[in-house]
């Protein structure tokens, strides 16, 4: 159904901020061993429910400015975004089912 998508400083209004549908930003770095260990998960979750939400990836390393502005200060951080605006995060790595109902507290 779908994969996971790479956004930038760039890119993040219009595709997070302005998106029909919820999106889950991974705040991610390459460094970060439990990033590595949600991504399988998010390209599982991103198959799975991609018609109700979009998962995208930002690495926070190459993107700062859009982690400084959402406060990101540990890695990987989940961030549900509605309507351009943050509704749900959760900080370091967690489980699919966790990852699961952060989505759906947000659908």
């Amino acid at each position: 159904m779908g994969t996971t998508k790479a956004v930038t400083d760039a890119n993040f209004v219009s595709d997070v901020l302005q998106s029909d549908k919820p999106v889950l930003v991974d705040f991610w770095a390459e460094w970060c061993a439990p990033c590595r260990k949600v991504s399988p998960l998010l390209e599982e979750i991103a198959n799975e429910m991609g018609d109700k939400v979009t998962i995208v990836k930002l690495n926070i390393d190459e993107n700062p400015e859009t982690a400084r502005a959402y406060r990101v200060m540990s890695v990987p951080t989940l961030t549900v975004f509605k309507g351009g605006q943050p509704v749900q995060s959760v900080a370091g790595a967690r489980p699919k089912g966790d990852l699961v109902k952060l989505i759906e507290s947000a659908l």
